[in-house]
């Protein structure tokens, strides 16, 4: 690991002296492939060393580097197009020198410009040079390369005691092939191609003699190809790739509807989230799913694509689709420790690399979480109120049934009503709600909680997952079934009240552990019981205030623990952090209560921070510090940028400020005390899909309410409005 980064357990940081604080990647992603390069465009062991492009869960290329005369070009800017399909990058040359130090031309003569974009595993480049300069100019220009095909886990600082072979590199003249003989027995390799056939080609570097009289330009075009397994196929190129690419990018705007607003800023932070989620989303057997975040979640998470769903169901519940059709396809069928895994348990993560194939990791497929099973149940109802879709439903009922007995058989071992946790893999999760750091639930002197341990937040997701769930079989005529899961809730509802709730925090306590003792910690677990609609009005109310006072709302969102707590860091992962997605799920239950100055200063604190976030990109975390006048945030340095359900956090917002509700089968939109805060004065909705209608409507804000004009209506829906 570089010398310069820390590991403290299983997150890492980096230091204040570090260049790499200064250093802003760049990413993009399509379907199994990402890649994370140097604003230059090149891959270079930096900092923490995760440039690189992936497939799979296996680095396909660790070295890129272009160098013009054996000098590496000068920036002069970088940034991945606003859809998040093509990475440009403009450079220039720097004084090039013989070996006297006499000038053989001068800087900023040439313009070079670099797009790449990636497409069905590999990554497309085209540099084209431009000689601006009034002679004719000769240069050598190279791409040195190389491919160490470690497991995404090495990266992240797991030490392997074994790895395979790295086979010798394979050259023609216009390509090269780097190979890796795993010890699962599969065959890596990166392809490299060149157009035109480079003028000499080694196992490590292609080199390019390119002459251009004055006003000319010369396009040298590179394709690193990842490939698994079988021979290579044929692929497009550059051109071709690049069509498909733009058409699936049009194809995915023109189905979703389009937002509009009266704040620009607020534009740029729609328009910036849209495409991160567009990036994110990956084509699987099952249909779509939002892969969790890049570099180290590129993948399945059955929590993250669940909750991001729910950001996004309002908008486009075919993403709630492929999530639960995945996620019932990859349910666990039979008790496997080494997995966490238990009949009817819902996804934590599944990887394809090496080591999960090996077992050297638990997480080929992991099963260490306890709040993906009910949250399954609860976007299961959502989806059904949001699309009336009864024939997807019946399709997936024996799933939904048997989520719910492993609540009953699993979830709850000791009998006591309450939903808890312990891991059985001596390789998996200590903790396995939300917040898994290892530290993450404690008591208030500071110790941390014995398991099996109940979190607060898991009660009231099973709170509502039964009231989904009996929604469900209400509405496709299972009558009995329906009260029996209402009687759940209802007795669920009480005892969590008498046993959860603490008078003198004024919250509910974070959880319950091993010996019943309660863990007397504010933090934001308490709103998500909002969310989760187990909390009474008064307490509702109450917890609201407590989240709102100055040692849990650091000005820019809510932090994850209280700042007067024992275990308080404000640079930690989960011990005081703020994080854009938890923050979203809690004002969607102060929504539920109606609690709408609450819904204001976290949707004003997230859009301040916005407008401080490159490129507009949420984060998937930031460090707690209270908001200072005139400053910014304190980022924290290895956050996940992008990430699914941090970028589908204002579209959760904006739907709990207006309290927004699409019900199908009433043939109805629902707003229910609707309101926009001051920095969005009107708001406009196009291609709204309620069934078969089509909407476009237009909010705009008044000092007490606000009015909803109907712009365009194709079909049988009625507006509802609730003051």
């Amino acid at each position: 690991m570089p010398e310069d980064v820390i590991r403290l357990h299983d997150h890492y940081y980096i230091l204040a002296r570090s260049s790499r604080v200064d250093d802003r990647t760049r990413v993009i992603k399509h379907g199994d492939t990402f890649a994370i390069f140097d604003r230059f465009g090149d891959i270079v062991p930096f900092g923490s060393g995760e440039q690189g492009i992936y497939h799979q869960g296996t680095r396909f290329l660790s070295h890129l580097d272009l160098r013009i005369n054996g000098a590496r070009p000068l920036l002069l800017s970088s940034s991945v197009r606003g859809e998040n399909d093509v990475l440009v990058v403009d450079l220039t040359n720097p004084d090039i020198l013989l070996e006297d130090d006499d000038v053989v031309f001068q800087r900023d003569i040439l313009h070079i410009f670099r797009s790449k974009f990636l497409w069905d595993g590999a990554c497309y480049e085209r540099l084209r040079l431009t000689n601006h300069g009034l002679e004719p100019v000769s240069i050598s220009l190279s791409l040195r390369f190389g491919a160490d095909f470690v497991d995404i886990f090495e990266v992240r600082g797991t030490t392997r005691a074994r790895r395979g072979q790295v086979l010798d590199p394979i050259g023609e003249t216009d390509h090269i092939v780097l190979g890796y003989e795993g010890l699962d027995g599969v065959m890596r390799r990166t392809r490299i191609e060149f157009s035109p056939p480079p003028t000499t080609i080694s196992g490590h570097e292609a080199t390019f003699r390119v002459s251009m009289s004055p006003q000319s330009s010369e396009t040298i075009y590179c394709i690193v190809r990842s490939e698994i397994g079988e021979a290579a196929r044929p692929r497009p190129d550059y051109d071709a790739a690049y069509v498909e690419a733009r058409r699936e990018l049009v194809d995915a705007r023109l189905r979703r509807p389009r937002i509009e607003t009266g704040n620009e800023l607020f534009n740029d932070w729609l328009q910036r989230s849209m495409a991160d989620l567009q990036m994110m989303l990956s084509e699987t057997p099952y249909g779509i799913y939002p892969y969790a975040g890049v570099p180290w979640f590129s993948t399945p998470f059955g929590r993250d694509g669940i909750i991001t769903a729910l950001e996004l169901l309002w908008l486009d519940p075919d993403i709630a689709r492929g999530v639960l059709t995945y996620l019932a396809a990859t349910q666990a069928t039979e008790v496997n420790p080494a997995q966490d895994a238990e009949p009817g348990k819902i996804l934590h993560e599944t990887r394809t690399g090496e080591m999960a194939a090996l077992g050297e990791i638990p997480f080929g497929r992991y099963y260490g979480s306890v709040d993906a099973t009910p949250l399954f149940v609860v976007l299961a109802g959502a989806y059904f109120t949001r699309t009336g879709d009864r024939e997807f439903i019946d399709s997936i009922w024996p799933n939904i049934e048997a989520a719910l007995s492993w609540i009953d058989d699993y979830g709850d071992p000791d009998r006591d009503g309450f939903i808890d946790y312990i891991r059985h893999s001596p390789e998996g999760l200590v903790q396995q709600g939300w917040k898994d750091s290892h530290d993450s639930v404690f008591h208030a002197d500071g110790r941390l909680a014995e398991a099996p341990i109940a979190l607060c937040e898991v009660q009231a997701y099973v709170h509502l997952a039964w009231r989904q769930a009996a929604a469900l079989a209400r509405a496709t005529g299972r009558a009995a079934r329906a009260a029996e899961l209402e009687a759940k809730a209802d007795r669920l509802f009480v005892r969590f009240n008498e046993t959860f709730w603490d008078e003198e925090l004024g919250v509910y306590v974070i959880a319950i552990d091993a010996h019943k003792r309660p863990c007397r910690v504010r933090s934001s677990n308490a709103g998500h019981c909002l969310f989760g609609r187990i909390a009474t009005p008064e307490r509702a109310r109450r917890i609201a205030g407590a989240l709102m006072t100055d040692d849990m709302f650091s000005g820019w969102g809510i932090r994850t623990v209280s700042s007067l707590s024992a275990r308080y860091n404000p640079m930690s992962y989960h011990n005081g952090s703020v994080w854009p997605h938890d923050n979203a799920l809690i004002a969607r239950g102060f929504a539920e209560y109606g609690l709408n100055d609450a819904i204001t200063a976290v949707f004003h604190g997230l859009f301040d921070l916005s407008l401080f976030m490159d490129q507009r990109r949420m984060p998937e975390l930031l460090c707690g510090f209270v908001r200072r006048p005139g400053e910014g945030p304190t980022l924290y340095p290895v956050a996940c940028s992008p990430q699914a359900w941090a970028a589908g956090s204002v579209f959760m917002l904006l739907q709990s400020s207006l309290g927004l509700t699409v019900d199908v089968a009433a043939g109805q939109i629902v707003f229910n005390r609707a309101l926009l805060p001051e920095f969005l004065p009107w708001v406009s909705i196009f291609d709204l899909r309620v069934g078969d209608a089509i909407l476009d409507l237009r909010l705009e804000r008044h000092r007490y309410d606000v009015a909803i004009q109907v712009l365009r209506r194709e079909g049988s829906v009625q507006i509802v409005t609730v003051k």
